[in-house]
């Protein structure tokens, strides 16, 4: 027997090694294998349990028609359109990143950009919703739709689907009414769903106007559609149609709203309105219904809603006129003259002036060192209250404030609704400013002066109200002293036309306006627009007004100090010239109707804004005459517009220099 040396092995011992080494492998592998049940099973079990379901049946969304908007009188002003939109669902979507997307993105002409952000989406839907289609281009083309089923072969998880859009038959008429839809963020989706709310990524929610404020109203009820698919989502017709009854539930589309609008006079308002920047508020003064308003310039919610390039969003942002502000109640300006029946009632109520109470104008009025000019320079000379309301002298109200103070002024014009919001809801509000003592002493430099008081009385310095404030104010006025909210929409239907719901008048707050004191301040109206020699008579007389007393007030408020010589309209620069004012109701003696416009930049109240006033007045009668011997129309007729463009700026530059002003200044 050969003895063995220390350095050399024995077979045990060498195939003891190996069943080590075997064992280490098999306990490597069953390792793996643990890890990896677990992964499929604990870590990623319900997507694949999900996907093995969605192997054999698929739920199609059915998406819902939003409600449609339409006018007092039936006419359609928004609807949906049918659209093809490319879909894309991660579960379903092989090589994605590698094949699909790049494939996509050549058909549909995708920048690096574009692409890069739908990869990310699809990557971010592959963890949070796998099986939910996430849209990825809206509104195809026909060559685009075309392009798509050509290549469906290589474009696993891309579907086209029909899907309604939204349909603004107005353009950028009503546009800050109507508002728009644009798409859901993160944020909000985790929101409203915590609410009970059934929303998806990449769905389209109500921005601004009536499509936000009654978005839950608008919004229909998706179905759903069964649908047999294989592992690559395609579906297999010979067996989807044997899932049997139940495999479609069908959507149910969304309420109607039926405004308070009139298109026939809200188109003669936009026609009449000769700015390029302002508003236009026609008012029930019986009930608050707001029957016409104009918001100039607009905004084509079709884009907004739709495909907007960035250089598109980019010109609307930096329009110096600011498309995208509601001038109706989001933007305030000081009233001028037109806050002259505020000063004129606070006086009365004071019981310090009466209708008769005779203040002279030379042409201005001297408060210690500082003379205020009245906006004619030779002055009215002697006028009372009626008379000061007649020829806009802003003596009188000179006068008032320097008796009175500014309080009982601003409670007087606080009771009527300035300085807070009116409360209509559906359009965003600034409160305006109703400015006091207290209010200078917080908010001015060394507090409150009585040279204030001057300014605020003929409704300039802090005085700062909406067009609908205005308008709320007027109608108030107009019928005793009931301040009324508001409204823009008339009542909800059904799908069918069932009444669902009616919007009652609301009265916001009761103003005690003695007979005699709205009697005073009635008559100067009058005079304003139906004497010779009122600041808006001509504006009257050139509109055919007949058998129809007008009640009104001009106004021209200043944007830029004044000079020590007075420059004509068309010799300033476009935004240093003064905004023109008109408000006014009829008939006098039994009023329906409140009309205010204000003429961004515009000149001179008589000359620029009382026109498009009285226009919209005599409308209005005209259409009541219509009305009264015709049958009511067809309902849900589409909207059609004959509206011309609105004017641009340059195209009032040259009006106004080719015209020049208007020999009445107010």
């Amino acid at each position: 027997m050969t003895p063995q040396t220390l350095s050399e092995t024995t077979p045990g011992r060498d195939l003891k090694r190996r069943f080590v080494w075997v064992g280490l492998a098999m306990v490597a592998g069953m390792v793996a294998l643990a890890v990896q049940l677990y992964r499929l099973q604990i870590t990623q079990g319900e997507e694949y349990a999900a996907k093995s379901v969605a192997n054999f049946v698929k739920e199609v969304r059915l998406r819902a028609d939003r409600g449609l908007i339409k006018d007092r009188r039936g006419t359609i002003l928004v609807d949906s359109r049918p659209s093809f939109d490319a879909f894309v669902t991660p579960a379903f979507c092989t090589n994605c990143a590698d094949q699909v997307l790049p494939h996509l993105g050549e058909l549909l002409g995708w920048d690096d950009s574009t692409r890069k952000k739908v990869e990310d989406q699809v990557k971010a839907a592959r963890r949070t919703a796998p099986f939910h289609p996430l849209p990825v281009r809206i509104d195809l083309t026909r060559d685009e739709y075309d392009r798509i089923n050509a290549r469906r072969d290589i474009l696993d998880g891309v579907d086209v689907v029909p899907v309604p859009h939204r349909n603004y038959r107005t353009s950028s008429v009503l546009s800050h009414v109507l508002g728009y839809m644009n798409e859901i963020t993160t944020e909000e989706l985790e929101r409203l769903r915590a609410e009970g709310a059934r929303y998806a990524l990449g769905d389209y929610i109500g921005r601004r106007g009536l499509e936000r404020y009654f978005e839950s109203t608008l919004r229909g009820t998706d179905g759903v559609r069964k649908e047999v698919v294989n592992a690559r989502g395609r579906v297999l017709e010979e067996f989807s149609d044997k899932l049997g009854a139940d495999a479609v539930v069908p959507s149910r589309p969304g309420n109607n709203l039926v405004l308070s609008i009139d298109m026939r006079l809200q188109e003669e308002a936009e026609r009449a309105f000769p700015g390029a920047a302002g508003s236009v508020v026609a008012v029930d003064v019986r009930t608050g219904l707001i029957r016409a308003v104009v918001s100039r310039p607009g905004f084509d919610p079709n884009l907004l809603t739709g495909r907007i390039t960035p250089s598109q969003m980019a010109s609307l942002a930096k329009d110096p006129l600011q498309p995208m502000i509601n001038r109706i109640s989001a933007d305030h300006f000081s009233p001028g003259s037109t806050f002259k029946v505020v000063t004129a009632l606070a006086a009365y109520k004071s019981g310090l002036f009466r209708p008769e109470t005779v203040v002279t104008c030379p042409g201005g009025y001297r408060l210690g060192s500082r003379v205020w000019r009245c906006h004619k320079d030779s002055g009215h000379g002697p006028v009372n209250g009626r008379t000061a309301l007649q020829y806009s002298c802003d003596t009188w109200y000179y006068k008032v404030a320097d008796t009175l103070g500014l309080d009982p002024i601003a409670e007087m014009g606080k009771a009527l609704g300035l300085g807070s919001p009116t409360g209509i809801g559906v359009l965003a509000e600034v409160p305006g400013i109703m400015p006091s003592t207290e209010y200078h002493n917080k908010a001015s430099p060394g507090g409150y002066t009585k040279g204030m008081a001057l300014n605020s009385a003929i409704g300039q310095g802090d005085d700062n109200v909406t067009p609908l404030q205005m308008a709320m104010v007027y109608a108030a006025i107009a019928n005793g002293g009931t301040l009324y909210k508001p409204q823009l929409v008339e009542r909800i239907e059904g799908l069918d036309g069932e009444f669902l719901q009616q919007f009652d008048p609301q009265v916001v707050n009761t103003v005690e306006i003695p007979e005699a004191h709205r009697k005073a301040v009635l008559e100067g109206l009058v005079a304003t627009a139906m004497v010779p020699g009122g600041t808006a008579y001509r504006a009257m007389v050139q509109s055919g007004l007949k058998d129809v007393t007008v009640a009104g007030k001009t106004g021209t408020a200043q944007v830029a100090s004044l000079g020590a010589v007075r420059l004509k309209t068309h010799q300033m620069d476009f935004f240093q010239r003064d905004h023109a004012w008109f408000a006014g109701f009829a008939p006098a003696d039994n009023p329906e109707i409140a009309v205010v416009v204000i003429n961004e930049h515009g000149g001179h109240g008589g000359a620029d804004a009382a026109p498009t006033a009285m226009a919209v007045i005599k409308k209005y009668f005209d259409l009541k005459k219509e009305d009264a011997a015709q049958p009511p129309p067809r309902q849900n007729t589409p909207y059609v517009s004959t509206l011309p463009d609105a004017p641009s700026v340059q195209d009032v530059l040259t009006r106004v220099a080719a015209g020049g002003d208007d020999a009445v200044a107010d």
